[in-house]
């Protein structure tokens, strides 16, 4: 079978679930946003997923990553998923995880509450049990953090993976294949930052997928602002990892923020800064996806236009413009769902290139896209 990338309709929130050639199923957040008020144009997310996993014939995940603990990406995730931690989280019809991934904040940050809580008190549990967790970074505070737990650093520090690596057990040439490399968080920064920066100390990630000998690349970019992108780019063009920077499909971080280009909105479009411009328009492959996971692009004057709130219209006129210019797709989660039917969307890994699954319940044969690879 080949990989398939899964979006869901969640207004400004996250979740994408991963299908690997396989089998297994990669959860990257979870955010439960549907409140079932009339109008509501979410989808109900545990519904969708019990689905898919009835119809797989399971009841776990192989990975659940929760990229940082804002609600918009963890909301729910004491209700849906059996937790070790406590028994209470425990009952008939909760969702199994193989492997927790966190970043090192997830459980590092004190204060938090609800559902931020519930992911720490996991992370927590499973890594002074010594399994079914990855943690992302490994800053000084960590190692303390451990010490004081009377955690033993050394006997746990396999479980740990550091920007500028790949995770373990996922390879290109293996049954999954895919690779997963790690951009952030990085642990110098956490070590000069007195206050943890959630947004900053989030996961990003960058899968290459492997159909018929093609490679595409998918990038995972969290809610980091255009500094933290600015540092990925410089690191890794440092250590002469260009090729982890190329993309044929973009989750856009913190859903079309333009603080993840610049510091400046601007009039009509966001004028990126320039290792952010360099990701965005030298990297990206032919016809290459930047998928939007937010609420709809807001028109030029209109209430939401005025707010501070993601997404915003400047930062959507970038997008489209270069995704315009090289024959791709930019597409938003939130424009598509209709009231009766807000169903998730899907791209497929095919030996040509990333693909709209023209299956999707939700897309019309009229939308089907694909970016072939050029040559």
């Amino acid at each position: 079978m080949a990989a398939k990338l899964n979006f869901f309709p969640l207004g400004n929130a996250d979740t994408l679930r991963i299908d690997l050639a396989d089998g297994q199923k990669v959860l990257v957040d979870y955010a439960a946003m549907r409140n079932g008020e009339i109008g509501d144009k979410r989808c109900d997310l545990p519904e969708e997923l019990r689905r898919d996993l009835n119809r797989a014939g399971r009841d776990y995940y192989d990975v659940v990553c929760i990229t940082h603990t804002d609600t918009d990406h963890c909301k729910g995730f004491g209700d849906f998923f059996w937790l070790r931690h406590a028994g209470k989280y425990q009952g008939e019809g909760r969702i199994k995880i193989n492997e927790l991934w966190v970043p090192a904040a997830a459980i590092l940050e004190d204060g938090l509450t609800d559902d931020a809580r519930i992911v720490r008190s996991e992370a927590r549990h499973r890594l002074r049990d010594g399994k079914g967790i990855r943690v992302f970074s490994r800053p000084e505070r960590l190692k303390k953090w451990m010490q004081d737990e009377g955690i033993d650093f050394e006997s746990r520090k396999h479980l740990i993976v550091d920007a500028g690596r790949t995770v373990p057990g996922y390879d290109k040439t293996g049954p999954e294949q895919v690779e997963f490399f790690v951009h952030c968080p990085f642990g110098w920064r956490q070590n000069e930052n007195t206050v943890i920066e959630r947004n900053e100390d989030s996961i990003v990630l960058h899968a290459t997928f492997v159909e018929g000998g093609q490679e595409s690349r998918l990038f995972l970019a969290s809610d980091v602002n255009y500094e933290t992108v600015s540092e990925i780019v410089q690191v890794t063009r440092h250590h002469g990892n260009e090729d982890r920077l190329l993309w044929d499909i973009m989750k856009l971080p913190h859903h079309c923020s333009y603080l993840a280009l610049a510091p400046d909105r601007g009039a009509e479009e966001t004028k990126p800064e320039p290792d952010v411009k360099w990701l965005f328009e030298d990297q990206r492959e032919a016809g290459a996806v930047i998928v939007s996971p937010s609420n709809p692009i807001p028109a030029k004057g209109s209430e939401a236009d005025q707010g501070v709130q993601p997404p915003h219209r400047q930062a959507a006129n970038y997008h489209r413009r270069i995704t315009n210019a090289d024959d791709g797709e930019f597409r938003v989660t939130m424009e598509h769902p209709s009231q009766t039917n807000p169903k998730p969307f899907a791209y497929n890994v095919t030996a040509l290139g990333i693909a709209l699954d023209v299956a999707a319940p939700m897309v019309s044969s009229s939308a089907a896209a694909s970016t072939p690879k050029a040559g």
